[in-house]
């Protein structure tokens, strides 16, 4: 029913829009007769209601989504950018309207101006009003403010929740898990910077490299077909900058997203210029397996340590156990007592030693077995 009724309405606008045209043509042109003016005037007003008949829903439909999209950007808006905003868009309409009528008399193009002046004026003012809130809202005390916090919270809610993959994280593949796991939450970006350099990564004429870039595409693939999350590419380049790390960052500080990287040298460039860096190598070792001094563990040994007589094994993870004199049992799986742990900034490292075995000074002996006896 309402598209009905804005259709007619929209026929009945153009109509009389129509007949006006035609009413201004018929005083330029000299026809003959009174009844070949009228059917001109009747034809073209016909012809205008029909074409504002047939295009009223798509008109409607243009101005609903215009509204509902003002709509949006006004509920995303802080209180106080509308306030001075408003304030604004009132002092460019007066600017406006006193210099159109000026030129209001002009022939032809006058009653334009002051149409074209209200739109220019009414930005120029609105732009100028929410860039300026603070000398705007000092200038008018009476104003209404709000708290900061209000105004934070309000700028958070309207920013998409975006995290930005870069070439490293993405090549190394634990990112495609850590995302299904649902950890990791809204838009994954993925710059059009990154996949181009994976390209040229996997058509690299050195195998290792290319068999990088090539797993790194893969595990795109992966995360835009099994992740569950949005996956979004971002087109945009910035040609004045050739590195890609630095390409990152100032993706990173125009969306006011963080990072996801395992590159070292990254995360700290990027902490000096105050982004956001979510790196995985820390995330790995968060959620490493606690152990304590005094447990066991079943570990085999790989190989000898630095210091004269140790070895070292390995956990599922990649944790390293400094097995003390444990040189001994090198391809061997062994029993071993933890005796230490030390975190250090590359992970964390456990010190153990084989069971059944006791210190004495700098050396571990086998304790004695009943009935036997310790030669000296």
């Amino acid at each position: 029913m309402f598209y009905r009724v804005a259709k007619a309405f929209m026929g009945l606008l153009l109509a009389a829009g129509g007949f006006s045209a035609g009413k201004y043509l018929l005083n330029i042109w000299s026809l003959g007769s009174w009844s070949a003016r009228w059917a001109f005037l009747g034809l073209i007003t016909l012809l205008s209601g029909l074409i504002g008949y047939s295009l009223g829903s798509h008109v409607i439909n243009l101005i609903v989504q215009a509204m509902r999209w003002l709509e949006v950007k006004l509920q995303r808006m802080p209180t106080q950018d509308i306030i001075s905003g408003v304030v604004g868009l009132i002092f460019g309409l007066i600017i406006a309207n006193l210099l159109g009528a000026s030129f209001f008399h002009l022939p032809i193009i006058g009653p334009y101006i002051p149409m074209a002046g209200s739109i220019f004026f009414g930005y120029l003012g609105w732009s100028l009003g929410t860039k300026r809130k603070e000398d705007i809202l000092n200038f008018f005390p009476f104003l209404p403010r709000f708290k900061e916090k209000e105004k934070e919270k309000n700028r958070g809610e309207g920013r998409p929740n975006y995290k930005i993959l870069d070439t490293s994280v993405i090549i190394d593949g634990r990112i495609a898990d850590i995302i299904k796991t649902g950890f990791i939450e809204g838009t994954i970006v993925i710059p059009g910077f990154v996949l181009e350099e994976l390209r040229h990564i996997a058509d690299s004429s050195d195998f290792l490299k290319r068999n990088r870039g090539r797993r790194g595409l893969d595990i795109l693939n992966k995360i835009r077909k099994d992740s569950g999350v949005n996956v979004k590419v971002f087109e945009q380049d910035f040609e004045d900058l050739s590195e890609v790390d630095s390409k990152l960052i100032r993706l990173a500080q125009k969306l006011g997203a963080p990072v996801l990287t395992n590159d070292y040298n990254l995360n700290k460039v990027a902490e000096l210029q105050g982004v956001k860096v979510l790196n995985i190598n820390e995330l790995a070792n968060a959620v490493k397996p606690v152990v304590l001094p005094g447990e066991e563990m079943l570990v085999q040994v790989i190989k000898d340590g630095k210091e004269s007589g140790q070895g070292v094994a390995y956990l599922d993870d990649g944790t390293m156990i400094v097995v003390e004199n444990g040189r001994r049992f090198i391809g061997q799986s062994v029993v071993v007592l933890v005796t230490s742990v030390l975190q250090t900034a590359a992970g964390r490292m456990i010190f153990a030693r084989p069971k059944g075995t006791e210190r004495k000074g700098n050396d571990y002996h086998q304790p004695l077995e009943p009935g036997e006896c310790q030669c000296l």
